[in-house]
């Protein structure tokens, strides 16, 4: 039997990877601990699929209480450990939550890893600590440049977990993955505020010119993704996550208004985010070579889908604190 804590699992990419766990089609013999503290960007909902799920037990807390998560640890082999502040939006206008959640926080898991002696600690992160990239794509060796505090406060969680690896031995993999979406995000992130404010018959905010690039990765490729490095992943290593598909935010919100029968004149141009990167793009090649992963969900289908998933569940994302 394997035991799992899951931090941050009631968050949007941490309730996906539970639901993964366990399943239908997954395996038995895993156990799963999620710890979340239930901000506004939690919610169980997220869990119901699997809330009756006998191996599943869930914890409301803080990854900060050091004596709650040394209690938690202690019966656990493995960590997963999602839970940050996650909108950079939010770390711009006030960022001491973000370095408490996710560089105190980090350093209270990592503690309580070394003293409880778990095997394996993954710890998820983002594209962003690379910073923005004029071109190419950012490989895991390369030099951490983030500009936002919430990139910043990943950056400084990475280093804090692999530091732990060559300090300690502690079996530590670090993921990075490029934007992630799919049924259950927070409508604070760019596709589902667009969808829902379409939903509404409202207008969309986009940010500048538009021509900022990212990369997109369905949220069920980026577990899967996961899954790889904590099943077979290396000891001490870094795993970058792509979703293989770079549009400009014009792009996508044009395919937005699309899935959603709206014309270009629901756009409002809003002057631009405080020290926004212009691009970023990962090279996932290391993963694809090492552990076999590939993106497996075509892009254009998968917006689709989501769309159709946020048209289907308005009482669900009518229902969310801190609206944006």
């Amino acid at each position: 039997m394997t035991r799992i804590l899951v931090t941050g699992g009631a968050g949007f990419i941490g309730s996906a990877y539970v639901r993964h766990l366990l399943g239908p089609q997954a395996p038995r013999g895993t156990t799963v601990t999620v710890l979340d503290k239930l901000t506004y960007a939690g919610s169980l909902a997220r869990l119901d699929p699997v809330r009756s799920h006998p191996d599943l037990t869930f914890v409301q807390g803080d990854v900060c209480d050091a004596s709650l998560v040394s209690a938690l640890v202690a019966g656990h082999d493995q960590i997963v450990h999602f839970a940050a502040e996650s909108h950079v939006d939010r770390s711009i206008a006030a960022g001491a939550e973000f370095t408490r959640t996710n560089v105190l926080g980090t350093q209270v898991l990592l503690d309580a890893a070394l003293e409880s002696g778990v095997r394996t600690f993954v710890h998820v992160s983002t594209d962003e600590v690379y910073g923005s990239l004029p071109e190419g794509a950012a490989k895991e060796s390369d030099l951490l440049r983030p500009s936002s505090p919430y990139a910043a406060s990943k950056a400084a969680s990475d280093l804090l977990a692999l530091a732990h690896h060559h300090t300690h031995g502690l079996d530590v993999r670090v993921t990075r993955c490029s934007n992630n979406f799919g049924p259950y995000q927070h409508p604070e992130k760019l596709v589902p505020r667009f969808l829902t404010a379409l939903l509404d018959g409202g207008t969309v905010p986009l940010y500048g010119d538009g021509l900022q690039i990212r990369d997109w990765l369905h949220v069920d490729d980026h577990i899967r993704a996961l899954e790889l490095v904590r099943v077979s992943g290396r000891p001490g290593q870094i795993y970058n996550i792509g979703g293989g598909t770079s549009l400009t935010n014009l792009d996508l919100t044009r395919r937005l208004l699309a899935l959603c029968g709206a014309g270009p004149e629901r756009i409002v141009t809003v002057a631009d985010r405080k020290g926004h990167d212009r691009r970023y793009a990962v090279d996932h090649t290391k993963i694809t070579q090492e552990l076999g992963y590939r993106p497996g969900s075509p892009f254009e289908t998968a917006l689709a889908a989501t769309a159709d998933w946020y048209k289907q569940h308005a009482h669900w994302w009518r229902a969310l604190p801190a609206r944006l």
